[in-house]
């Protein structure tokens, strides 16, 4: 796909699916030191090999954040001046992520609006998978503004 607009005859479709991407340790400690949550489930890994996960896991909040890396891996525009994040309707965290794990995320156009200012609103079912698991680690409806 080249330009926004040829989005809009991918309404009901999935647009996109992203490389994986590893869930390093270092990447999970990190995002805590960002955001300052050092639970210990997902910054000590000999404590976090006694839990039920059998090790550290990624924050909930870390896999979503990831969705505008994962998001430009998979689409280059090439009329697109700028694009925003406008927010989620609706976010599940359907299963852990275990550390060393790789993630992905599959694209489902929902709804493509044009809005003032030479844009469009899209809204995306964002799923993310973890390889070799068939249960996803989220699955969210992610708003997003492009301009051109």
């Amino acid at each position: 796909m080249s330009t926004i607009r040829e989005l809009e005859a991918r309404v009901g479709q999935e647009v996109g699916v992203s490389p994986w991407i590893e869930i390093t340790q270092e990447r999970i400690d990190t995002f805590a030191k960002a955001i300052g949550d050092f639970q210990w489930i997902h910054v000590d890994p000999e404590r976090a090999k006694k839990s039920t996960f059998g090790g550290t896991i990624a924050h909930g909040f870390l896999t979503l954040s990831l969705l505008s890396h994962l998001s430009e891996q998979t689409f280059s525009f090439s009329d697109r001046k700028m694009g925003i994040n406008y927010g989620l309707n609706r976010v599940r965290f359907t299963s852990p992520v275990p550390v060393g794990s790789r993630v992905r995320a599959r694209f489902k156009l929902q709804k493509f609006e044009p809005i003032e200012g030479n844009g469009v609103q899209v809204t995306w079912t964002t799923t993310v998978d973890i390889e070799g698991k068939e249960k996803p680690a989220l699955i969210a409806e992610w708003l997003g503004r492009h301009y051109y």
